[in-house]
């Protein structure tokens, strides 16, 4: 069985400062087998952490659309950020990729997607983030739960990690997989590990863009 991370980002999200070895290093020691990188609107941090450690990086993203977030999985090139929503999900399909939802019903976040712009698009994805680590209204992720029972889709967890302390505090175990077909089909009897973050978390991500607006810390590369 695996431990598997499916949302984090690191320096490559604007609101984000983690550094890829402290990412690596930290994922180690915690025992997660496998973690997605799914950066905002960009896999440049992804990609770089996958040549660092290809035993240990699936490569995502993040990816906002005229109709809220979708997050992708085992993707080969990056996916635009402001496509229509349909164009995206078929741009990851186009590569190979998983397709799902975060936090889809997170009414304090704008860009999630919220259910409503979710039910004409829910056929072309193929899991929902049924539990994000850093929703702060707890009913939010009931609501997204109840949304993929009553769509038979797969729900997964995800951290949403943004600092380190924040890595492995929701995660899926599954049995092992090698191919994106097969991951998402043992994601389907996946055990979701659930822990909320403090609500205060979201101030590093709120500090972060401030470190980034006044170029204390400048941009990776």
């Amino acid at each position: 069985m695996l431990k598997v991370e499916l949302h984090t980002h690191t320096c490559y999200s604007k609101d984000c400062l983690t550094p890829p070895d402290k990412f690596i290093a930290e994922c180690r020691r915690k025992g997660i087998d496998r973690v997605a990188v799914t950066d905002h609107n960009t896999t440049a941090g992804a990609f770089k952490l996958k040549a660092m450690a290809p035993d240990l990086i699936i490569v995502g993203e993040e990816i906002k659309t005229d109709s809220g977030e979708i997050i992708a999985y085992f993707l080969t090139e990056e996916v635009p950020v402001g496509l229509p929503v349909r164009e995206a999900i078929q741009r990851v399909r186009d590569q190979g990729g998983i397709v799902g939802v975060s936090h889809p019903a997170d009414r304090l976040r704008k860009e999630a997607m919220g259910l409503d712009r979710l039910e004409p698009i829910v056929d072309r994805v193929d899991a929902l983030e049924v539990f994000n680590a850093r929703c702060i209204v707890r009913a939010d992720n009931h609501a997204a739960r109840e949304f993929a029972k009553e769509h038979s889709k797969i729900g997964f967890a995800g951290s949403d990690a943004h600092t380190l302390v924040e890595i492995g505090r929701a995660t899926v175990t599954l049995n092992e997989f090698d191919s994106p077909e097969s991951f998402l089909e043992n994601l389907r009897t996946a055990r979701l590990n659930t822990q909320l973050s403090s609500p205060f978390i979201h101030l590093a991500s709120t500090w972060a863009k401030w470190m980034r607006r006044l170029k204390i810390v400048p941009r990776p590369i």
